[in-house]
């Protein structure tokens, strides 16, 4: 387990910013739809004093509010919000082409329960109130390979402990990744966080929708693993 640091220094637990140069579609989701569906006072530039912001204040009622880390291309939470129409899924993504994309879904499923953040999900952890979120979820993170780099993965406690500060008790954080060496870490840091181990193993979430990273995965003969944890309280 990482010795946790109160005042820890940024470091990004996400890759690239950018990809390959976007369609001109994509182009038009990000300047046409990214403006309605982009919280208010989420960023630092935003929001310099850090006032809080609850999710109410983004989809207008208290309806309960879920949280994916990283959305990757989408998949998976235009599914949700299609899936579970009564709750407001908000999505934090700083690749901006997966922001594109995810555009680009959610104008084809036609969802309306979203929101999209094409940044840090920190930056929402910084201004969300204590026990506002009711389900998380981190799917296929980026996977820091090496070594030094571990400290970087969002399985720290400088991520973690902020995720666990704005869960409500009971909630459910799942995590699925195909590195073995990521879920070991999971397993050892998210319990200390504030999290009770449910379940982990190779069987996958009955509502769970396969996303491009896990696809690859399969082809490249890799095995996912999906754990479940509860906010303990």
């Amino acid at each position: 387990m990482s010795e946790f640091d109160p005042n820890p220094p940024r470091r990004n637990f996400y890759g690239r910013r950018h990809g390959k140069t976007l369609r001109q579609s994509q182009k038009g989701y990000l300047s046409e739809d990214l403006g309605t569906l982009r919280p208010r006072g989420i960023t630092q530039a935003d929001n310099p004093e850090r006032t809080p912001i609850a999710p109410s204040a983004i989809f207008g009622d208290d309806r309960p509010v879920w949280l994916e880390v990283g959305f990757g291309g989408g998949e998976h939470m235009v599914h949700m919000a299609a899936t579970y129409p009564e709750i407001g899924i908000i999505g934090c993504e700083p690749f901006i082409n997966g922001v594109a994309m995810l555009l680009g879904k959610i104008r084809a499923a036609g969802v309306e329960n979203v929101s999209v953040h094409p940044g840090d999900a920190r930056d929402l952890m910084d201004v969300f109130p204590e026990n506002s979120v009711d389900k998380a979820f981190l799917n296929y993170p980026d996977p820091w390979p090496k070594a030094r780099h571990h400290r970087r993965r969002f399985v720290t406690p400088e991520h973690l402990i902020p995720l666990a500060r704005v869960m409500k008790p009971g909630a459910e954080f799942r995590v699925a990744t195909d590195i073995p060496d990521y879920m070991r870490q999971t397993l050892e840091e998210v319990p200390p966080a504030g999290f009770d181990l449910v379940h982990e193993g190779p069987e996958a979430w009955d509502d769970w929708f396969s996303t491009r990273y896990e696809q690859k995965a399969l082809r490249e003969g890799r095995v996912p693993h999906y754990a479940t944890f509860r906010r303990q309280g």
